[in-house]
């Protein structure tokens, strides 16, 4: 029996003139298949396009038995050659795609037969495909072992059909999921060479179906579907795809290898894969957790996809939208997982499959799986007319009336407004129908949540976090402690908001899950920083190795000093194995102490000035433990310090020893070569080159990103002639810099420099330099007016204000700046800013009233920046500030509100202007 003699329905031409013209074309054939023909064409410029270039094909295919013209296709493939095969492959999916839609149009096949066509497509070109790379992979010599007669299995490597590729459900013009791995117990002590030719095998594979060519292309593909697929290759070990989903698989994944089978290469081992999967995918429990997860997963595609809003036909998403296919997939995928575990009868691959084996074991009732059949059906056959339109891969209704119109005609609904309301309703029946199933029930007690923090809650189940079932039960019992101490908080969204940030950033959440649970002091902790500083909540999601350090005993131990943690660490490096692990370690180590820093700041325990000491003292420790390190690792390469060595030296802030939670370093590295001219190693350098790319390690090993962050961010632009200048300076060239052609500025920077590692004896004589330096060079008349000239340029694009601390006229610079000044006019060594300026009281720089009204301003401005910087604010603005952040603010500055803080900023900051101003002037 013809085709002719099954057609049911014709599909109305929508073009009537591109519809005659095709059904003339194929007149001879009879009214029937011309007719079916002429409507095809008439709605569809694509379908149109192949019988203009299969004509001659499709005559033959048409007084064919339906059954046999698919086959008839895809047989001969087996028979050509590899160089041949992409263009016959392109070829044949024009045929498969024109028969199964002419067939599909005219009644002739069920939905099933359709998508089963296509399927058979896809199945074939894949094994074809991947059976002739391999081949020609093993004629390279690349697959180890490999000899020709293993390409007929792909030497090991199978292709799973994902998606609805697995289930024999393929759309119409829809790409392929595919997952691709290969079996590495075939090549012990060669997997690498094994993976390196099966990726490559991947990649070509995606190319033969997916390139565009003048033959058109076979399927999109898509191998996303693989674990972890932002990090891993395009095919992987079935060993470490085992592993991923024993650890760390998720539900989603479980329902999408529901529907995975072999399709290409070893179909014997990716059976023996699937099997291994089995407790992983089918659960011995009845498992209703997948339903919440299902319910989560419908939701998060409705967001995403912005499809949440009122159900009307234009440009409604038909897979994806309410009352959509992705429902009723959802709806059957998801009793298949809570029964499938323990009825294999439940584990049938296809939807309408699938809905039959609930109903028969009373899963479903029959009537309701008989109705969602009905409209699964009905949804596809509208999703294949949008597809077949243009060959697009789309599943969204058109967004004008005509588009609409357009659609109506292919299914062979002469009224649009009929059309409307029939697809309407169904839409509404499969919501109505589904959407009980999922409306999820309280999973926790807890405290009443306002409707935001219920949202942003039911947001924290598609978090890494949340991933592994062990880290959602012990979640389950945290959960509504965390939440009813969250609702203690000054303003309880804005803390739940910043917790949220902190949740998000988590990798994993079983080891600090499990750590809160025996710990509930660190609930009260995390909920203080979540209230207080949400940038530094943020942080610790992603450094929550710290959380460590917080119930070890030292966390609240007296403060050890630089001498205390710098054993700490050098004790800490000592016993790593190399290089990279002992950077690690000390980054580690680095952060633990410096959270330790701000915890205690943040809860009052130390201020401001104590804060900033210690975040001096904790990077001094750093330099003075990593600086051997790394010139040990130099020294393996080049050599021993050449002449008397080097020393690091602190500038700016951190010369003074007051750093803020966000600070940088500013160093500058000064050798003394000793008239040695070059190192003695195996690889010797020039004394001058090897302490320049010395200081070079030495930052790298300091602000290079590694898996635990970076220690610190570097700045060597004080260096004598700054960025034009050498990295490293020889003592002798910095002495004659210094006293013969240093700008003022840079006297004054001088003021604060403070050697912090290497040779003790070459740091006296820096210091005695600097100390010389001072004493000669402020006295000249110059000074001054130098300063106030400096002071203005900084001071023009700045004007401050508000609870801005650090530029502006009166503000933490502008003091500074003055506190330099008057050690450099006294030739003072002190680096402390209040030393400083009592150098200058002193020395009549300034007066006792002055020096007092200055370090006053001194006081309150470095609260407010200390604070601001902990919270992560490079200017804080009470406006924009959450309750918890401005409330801190205000404890650590005694100010009773944000405006009177404001006001009294204000104030100091324009006294102490008035001050800078006049003692510039002289």
């Amino acid at each position: 029996m013809t085709l002719a003699a099954r057609l049911t329905r014709q599909p109305i031409p929508f073009d009537r003139d591109a519809g005659a013209d095709a059904a003339r074309a194929f007149a001879d054939l009879g009214p029937e298949l011309a007719g079916l023909i002429g409507g095809a064409a008439g709605c569809s410029p694509y379908l149109k396009g192949l019988m203009g270039r299969e004509a001659e094909w499709l005559r033959t295919a048409l007084a064919a038995e339906p059954e046999t013209v698919v086959p008839g296709v895809l047989c001969p493939l087996a028979e050509v050659a590899p160089g041949d095969l992409a263009d016959a492959l392109r070829r044949a999916k024009r045929r498969v795609a024109l028969f199964a839609a002419l067939a599909d149009l005219g009644g002739a096949w069920p939905l099933e037969a359709v998508t089963g066509a296509l399927t058979a497509l896809s199945d074939r070109a894949v094994d074809l495909g991947l059976q002739a790379l391999v081949a020609e992979e093993i004629r390279r010599g690349k697959v180890p072992g490999a000899v020709p007669e293993d390409a007929a299995t792909a030497a090991g490597m199978v292709v799973l059909a994902m998606g609805k590729t697995g289930a024999g459900e393929l759309n119409y013009s829809s790409d392929i999921d595919l997952i691709c791995l290969f079996d590495e117990t075939r090549y012990p002590g060669q997997e690498h060479e094994a993976r390196a030719a099966f990726i490559r095998v991947t990649r070509k594979l995606t190319a033969l179906l997916s390139d565009i060519t003048g033959e058109g292309y076979v399927f999109r593909t898509d191998l996303r579907l693989r674990p972890d697929a932002s990090v891993t290759p395009v095919c992987i070990s079935m060993a470490a795809a085992e592993q991923y989903y024993e650890s760390v698989g998720r539900t989603w994944e479980r329902a999408a290898y529901i529907k995975a089978r072999p399709c290409g290469g070893d179909l014997a081992a990716g059976a023996r894969f699937l099997k291994t999967l089995t407790p992983f995918v089918w659960r011995r429990h009845l498992d209703y957790a997948a339903i919440q997860d299902a319910h989560d997963m419908r939701l998060r595609i409705r967001d995403h996809k912005g499809l949440a809003g009122p159900v009307v036909v234009e440009d409604h998403d038909m897979k994806l939208g309410i009352g959509g296919i992705r429902e009723i997939e959802f709806f059957t995928q998801t009793r298949q997982l809570i029964a499938g575990g323990r009825d294999p009868s439940l584990r049938d691959r296809t939807t309408v499959g699938g809905l039959a084996a609930l109903a028969a074991k009373g899963w479903v009732p029959a009537e309701v799986a008989a109705e969602l059949t009905a409209l699964y059906r009905a949804h596809r056959e509208i999703e294949h007319r949008l597809q077949m339109v243009q060959d697009a891969q789309t599943h969204r209704m058109p967004a004008s009336a005509e588009g609409i119109a357009r659609i109506a005609s292919f299914c062979g609904e002469a009224d649009p407004a009929r059309f409307r309301r029939e697809l309407l309703a169904r839409l509404m029946r499969v919501a109505e129908l589904t959407e009980s199933f999922f409306a999820p029930g309280k999973a926790e007690e807890g405290p009443e949540l306002t409707p935001r923090m219920a949202e942003t809650v039911e947001g924290w189940r598609s978090y890494p976090a949340l991933r592994s079932t062990r880290a959602v039960e012990i979640w389950k019992r945290l959960r509504p402690q965390i939440l009813t101490r969250m609702m203690r908080a000054a303003n309880p969204e804005e803390a739940l908001a910043a917790f949220d940030g902190f949740l998000a950033g988590l990798p994993a959440g079983v080891q600090v899950f499990s750590l809160f649970e025996a710990n509930p002091t660190l609930i009260d902790l995390i909920v203080d920083i979540a209230a207080t500083a949400p940038e530094l909540a943020r942080h610790l999601s992603r450094n929550s190795a710290v959380l460590d350090a917080v119930i070890g005993g030292s966390f609240f131990a007296p403060w050890p000093g630089v001498a205390g943690l710098a054993q700490g660490l050098a004790a800490q490096m000592a016993g790593a194995a190399d290089y990279e692990k002992r950077l690690d370690l000390a980054r580690v180590w680095m952060k633990e102490w410096h959270f330790r820093i701000g915890v205690h700041h943040l809860r009052g325990l130390i201020d401001a000035f104590e804060a900033g000491k210690q975040y001096a003292d904790l990077a001094e420790a750093v330099l003075a433990a990593v600086w051997p390190v790394v010139v040990e690792e130099f020294g393996r390469k080049h050599g021993p310090l050449p002449g008397a060595g080097a020393v690091v030296v602190g500038m700016g802030s951190l010369g003074a020893g007051r750093l803020n939670a966000g600070s940088d370093l500013d160093l500058i590295v000064i050798y003394d070569p000793a008239g040695v001219d070059q190192s003695a190693g195996p690889r010797p350098l020039a004394t001058r080159a090897y302490y320049a790319r010395l200081t070079q390690a030495l930052v790298t090993a300091l602000s290079a990103p590694m898996p635990a962050g970076r220690l610190y961010e570097v700045d060597m632009r004080l260096r004598p002639s700054g960025r034009q200048g050498p990295v490293a300076t020889a003592l002798a060239a910095f002495r004659d810099y210094q006293e013969t052609e240093a700008w003022t500025w840079e006297h004054l920077a001088l003021t604060r420099a403070r050697p912090l590692a290497g040779n003790p004896a070459l740091a006296e004589a820096v210091e005695a330099v600097r100390r010389a330096v001072l004493a000669a060079k402020g006295k000249g008349a110059q000074v001054r007016p130098d300063v106030a000239d400096m002071r203005a340029r900084l001071l023009a694009h700045k004007p401050g204000g508000g609870w801005e601390a650090k530029a502006g006229p009166g503000r933490l610079l502008d003091i500074e700046l003055m506190a330099q000044t008057c050690a450099l006019i006294a030739g003072d060594p002190a680096r402390r800013t209040e030393a400083q300026l009592r150098a200058g009281l002193r020395a009549g720089v300034i007066g006792k009233a002055e020096e007092a009204a200055l370090a006053a301003a001194l006081r309150l401005l470095w609260q407010v920046q200390a604070a601001g910087r902990l919270l992560s604010l490079a200017v804080p603005d009470p406006s924009r500030m959450g309750l918890g952040g401005r409330a801190f603010v205000l404890r650590e500055t005694g100010a009773d509100s944000a405006e009177a803080l404001a006001a009294r900023l204000e104030t100091l900051a324009a006294e102490a202007d008035r001050i800078i101003s006049a003692a510039l002037a002289g």
